[in-house]
């Protein structure tokens, strides 16, 4: 009474009001802090018992796999001062050596990583509509799931580009990471940004054109030789002579520019040597070893924190039911009485 005599004349209540009342009430606070301890241990020892698939709360695995993305310029300008200052200019076109603009590329694989084509894919290669059971609008739905799950970032500091997925079984979460690597290395090379690697593509394909056209003329010389060793002068002696000509005329130009096509391809080389590609796998995501998640030891500590103030609440709660119940007139006012 004497407390609810200080309420009543507006006195703030002291601590020693607030300890008192969590003295009286200390069996049901430790009560509840107990039993809320005890519920989340045997929860989290429960869901450590059942299997993945069934926990309510199964162990999470995230590999990840790194890139590195360049987004300065891509290389080629180095290569055309170089053929140039080497007098191999004038076949630029046949390799296909020319000088790029110039652009970045992080922002346009975080897009890709987040672009529907992208997300269907890896939907449709692992069948995740079937695995995540979803039966209503399945596209897009199924693309929800994948995003909790998969992760794309890129770290400007350092330059490299990551994915990670999230998944209760780390074999198949591997698997998912290192396709959409593949993916992300094959999309890059089908836009062809990388203009060294182009460049190196089309040289090959002219060298090896050009190999072939030489050989197929040297074989087109040996025959007529071999047609002029049989004696055949008489009825077109002077064709053949010609076209011998023209053969050897032919194998000399095409030897011209298989010469130079090599020497842009090795001085490519060299030029690649000494840039870093646009795009680059630094690692590929492996099988991990340790869960990424949950973190069972935070549950039980904030679950054991959550279940103590609830208690102290509840505490207060009571008292002022209980000081409620003492004072006839808040009683008159809650029941409709009089004073």
């Amino acid at each position: 009474m004497e407390e609810t005599e200080r309420m009543e004349n507006g006195d703030e209540i002291d601590l020693i009001d607030l300890l008192a009342v969590l003295l009286r009430r200390k069996l049901l606070i430790i009560g509840i802090t107990l039993a809320g301890m005890l519920g989340v241990l045997l929860a989290a020892a429960l869901s450590l018992i059942l299997p993945p698939e069934k926990s309510f709360l199964p162990n999470e695995y995230t590999p990840k796999a790194t890139m590195l993305i360049n987004d300065s310029s891509s290389s080629g300008g180095g290569l055309s001062s170089m053929l140039a200052s080497s007098g191999l200019g004038s076949l630029a076109s046949l390799a296909g050596v020319n000088v790029p603009s110039g652009s970045t590329y992080s922002a346009l694989a975080v897009y890709l990583a987040g672009s529907d084509s992208f997300l269907d894919t890896v939907v449709d290669q692992f069948d995740l509509i079937n695995r995540y059971k979803i039966t209503k609008s399945p596209r897009a739905e199924s693309r929800k799931a994948l995003k909790k799950n998969l992760s794309a970032g890129f770290d400007d500091e350092a330059g490299v580009f990551s994915i990670s997925f999230t998944d209760i079984e780390p074999e198949f979460a591997k698997n998912v990471v290192n396709f959409c690597v593949s993916y992300m290395e094959k999309r890059f090379k089908e836009m062809g940004i990388d203009k060294n690697q182009l460049q190196k593509e089309n040289l090959e394909k002219n060298i090896q054109n050009t190999f072939d056209e030489i050989r197929r003329l040297e074989n087109d010389g040996q025959r007529l030789d071999q047609s002029a060793s049989r004696g055949v002068y008489s009825a077109n002696g002077s064709s053949l002579v010609l076209e011998a000509t023209r053969i050897k005329r032919e194998i000399t130009a095409q030897e011209a520019v298989y010469t130079q096509l090599k020497t842009q391809y090795e001085l490519l080389k060299v030029q690649m040597a000494s840039e870093t590609p646009v795009f680059q796998v630094l690692g590929y995501a492996e099988v991990p070893d340790q869960k990424s998640g949950p973190s069972r030891g935070m549950l039980c500590i904030v679950v054991t924190f959550a279940a103590f103030f609830f208690s102290v609440f509840l505490a207060f709660v009571l008292n002022a039911v209980e000081n409620i119940k003492k004072d006839p007139e808040a009683m008159a006012k809650l029941t409709g009485g009089k004073k």
